[in-house]
Parts: structure tokens; sequence; C-alpha cells
């Protein structure tokens, strides 16, 4: 078994003392307290906590059956959706799927381009792939996923006629109410369920998210067991033993020092749709009553050819969290040249893998040194298992999290405020 996921903090010791930890503690006594009672703001949102308990095997072998129903008839399968109806997904299979698998799904409803829907409708239209949908959406009525999907239901039918959509179409939405389950009963659709306890940043273990991963050959069942042993790890109050927990603390201990500001980074590109979940799950979470940590992200070493300047020597207001992998395979090894132009030749022999690890060892030490705070989340390996781990470590990091700083992290009024203005504008009707 693999050893899980472990914080190592290594790079606060001069930012996040012992005794910081030790008077926060009593918050995250309260906010576990919170959280297990369900006594807490959005109580009725908890049923993420024993998702991983609650998947039964009969749940994910009918995930998987109707993951190969899709792939067995398509070239092509699109998911529609936006937010937490997407990003997890989206995580998971750039994360891990192969090329092969990652190059058979298409991603829309999650912008309002119309360029991006058009390129997807020549490939509908041009008649050499057959396409499978799988829409995801609570209501059904979110304008970008709903936009896409009239459109892209509307060139299937053209292109298959509407008696033939019922073996292309799959639903995930709600149990019984809403336009999408409307749609999904009278057209005869098959559905999955967005359980009613589950919020939308929070769903990336419900069907929302383990269909697309297993459309693109992503083992669910490991995401779940990976998820499940997190849970039982992540359920002790005690911040030595739950990294979560200290993970949480640690956070509102340096925004209490004027630390606004978390970049979340790695130093591998299939982990960047992790940051995006990561992103919308903390910043619709947090970002509540006045007050919240920003959460950003970058790719490294990417990025700090662009931002490193300012992580080195910009305003203190910013802490890190890193990801890395802590038994990455080596591959790909410098070779010798005689020329030696490139004055490279003192890394013959050596791995990119090893290079890529001394690069995030220097960050850690020289942003330390300018007076930015970081620490690391290390999971064992890039696997499914991990993943699982880790979508279910920041779930319950975030929840800690809110509660230590007294909002309510399953609700998210303020994002209404830009629809009723776009509608308005538009002029859909009674948004006059």
């Amino acid at each position: 078994m693999t050893k899980g996921i472990q914080l190592d903090t290594k790079y606060l010791k001069d930012f996040v003392s012992e005794e910081d930890l030790a008077a926060i503690f009593p918050e995250v006594k309260n906010a576990h307290s919170l959280l297990v009672s369900k006594r807490g703001l959005g109580k009725d949102f908890l049923g993420w906590i024993d998702l991983p308990v609650n998947t039964s095997k009969d749940t994910l072998k009918e995930i998987e059956e109707c993951a190969e129903q899709m792939k067995g008839c398509s070239d092509l399968i699109v998911i529609v959706g936006i937010g937490g109806s997407y990003l997890g997904a989206r995580a998971a299979i750039e994360m891990l799927a192969s090329d092969e698998g990652r190059e058979k799904i298409f991603f829309t409803g999650n912008n309002l381009c119309g360029e991006h829907l058009e390129k997807l409708l020549d490939m509908i239209e041009a008649g050499n792939k057959d396409v499978s949908v799988n829409v995801i959406s609570k209501s059904g009525t979110t304008t970008e996923p709903a936009v896409a999907f009239r459109i892209i239901e509307d060139a299937l039918k053209k292109k298959y006629g509407p008696n033939k959509l019922k073996d292309r179409i799959v639903c995930t939405t709600d149990k019984e109410r809403g336009a999408l389950k409307k749609l999904a009963d009278s057209a005869g659709y098959k559905s999955f369920v967005i359980p009613d306890d589950t919020g939308g940043r929070f769903s990336v273990l419900t069907p929302v998210g383990l269909l697309p991963a297993a459309c693109a050959g992503v083992n669910i069942y490991d995401i779940v067991n990976g998820a499940q042993r997190c849970a039982e790890r992540m359920s002790v109050c005690d911040i030595d033993k739950n990294p979560a927990y200290k993970y949480a603390a640690i956070r509102n201990i340096l925004y209490r020092k004027g630390k606004v500001i978390e970049l979340l980074a790695s130093f591998d590109y299939r982990l960047h749709f992790i940051a995006e979940w990561w992103k919308q799950l903390f910043g619709e979470s947090e970002g509540k009553a006045g007050r919240s940590i920003f959460p950003a992200a970058c790719d490294f070493t990417t990025d700090l050819h662009s931002m490193g300047q300012l992580m080195q020597q910009g305003q203190r207001n910013i802490f890190e969290t890193f990801i890395i992998e802590g038994n990455e395979k080596p591959c790909c090894k410098v070779p010798a040249n005689e020329e030696n132009l490139d004055d490279l030749n003192y890394l013959e022999g050596k791995s990119l893998s090893f290079i890529n690890k001394q690069a995030y060892l220097a960050t850690c030490e020289a942003h330390s040194e300018g007076g930015v705070p970081n620490s690391t989340i290390v999971i064992s390996e890039r696997t499914a298992f991990s993943l699982g781990e880790l979508f279910y470590f920041f779930e319950k990091a975030v929840a800690i999290s809110a509660y230590i700083s007294g909002v309510n992290p399953f609700d998210q009024p303020g994002v209404e405020a830009y629809k009723k203005k776009m509608f308005k504008l538009l002029g859909k009707p009674g948004n006059n």
C-alpha cells in the first residue's frame, strides 16, 4: 500500500511556529466538530463526506459499462459542463489518461466562445466521426452548457436522426427535477444522478467526474478506493496526524499574517487541471463576507520564467503550495555532446526527472529566503488511487479552512450577480 498524502512543511519554519499551530488548534477542533456533527453552515450539503464509502461497486460497474458502450460506438466523446461539472473530470483525464484516451474526449459548454463550438460542429458534420455526448448539469439551465447542448443536440439530430439519439446522449443531472432531467425522461436518454446533498464543486467523486474519466480509460475504482483511504486518514482531529487539517490551519495562520494569495504550483504539466479544479473549490468555498485567500496557480518551471521575478521580489502577500510526486520514475537522460556549445555536459547521464526535482528544491529554498512561505503536498505516485486521495484531501481541507474563517463552504450566492445582469442584457424574460 502506498504511503499516502504527506505535507512537507520544511520551508514554513520561519513563518509558522509550533505556537501558532497550538493557538489555532481550538478553531480547528471546533471546525471538525461542526463538520462531524453536521451542525455547521451548509449542513445540507455534506454528502461528499461519505461518498467514497457509500459509492457501491454496482454503481461503479454501471458507470464503467456506460463508458464502454460510449467508447465502443464513438470516435469522439463530448463532455458538456462547466465549473464543478467539468473541472474535476478534466483534471483526472489530463493527469492519468493515455494519449489515445485523452484525444477521444472533447470538452465544451465551459465557455461562450463560438469558434470553440464551431470546431466541434465541423467534426460532427464532417461525417467521418461517430459522436456520443455526456451532458452534465444539475438544473439543465446554466447558460454555457445549456446553449452548447442545444446546439450539439440539434447537430446530432441532423446527423443520426432524432430516434437514434438515446443511444448517444447520456445526462448527468438531478434525480427528479430540472430541465435536463425532464428532457432525459421525455427523450429516453440514459441518466446518472447528481446527489442533492453534494454541491457541484464537491461532485468529482460522483458520476459527474467518474463517467468522463471512465470514458477516457481512467480506473474509477482506484479513484474511489484512494478517496476512501484518504477519508479514513483525514477523520482524526489531530494536526500532527491529519495533513488536511494542518494544511487548513496553516492557510488561516498565514492569512492572518497578511498572506492573502495562495499559489498552487506543480512541476508536472499533467497536473495543470488539478490546480484549475482546486481554484474553484477554494475560491467558491471561501470567497465570502469580504474575506478570502485568493487562489492562483502556476505551472513550474515554465512560469518561473514569467512569474519568478514577482515571486522572488514582489509584494510579500503570497504563500505557495506545491504538489509533487514522491516516486516519479526517472526518464529521458541527457546525452553527452563533444562540442558542448550549450555547456550542458555537466548534466550528462542525468534524467529530466532528476533535474526537475532539483528545480523544485531550488525554488522552495529561494522563495522561502525571499519571504514566500511554501509547503508541499506529496502524492506517492501519479495514479488513480493517489488522485482519489488528492481530491478528498482538498475537499476536507477546504471545509475545515472555511469553517475556521467563519464562512459557509457550501454556498455561492455571489455567483448569481453577473448572471442577473447578463440575462438583462440578453433580454431574458423576467429580467428587465
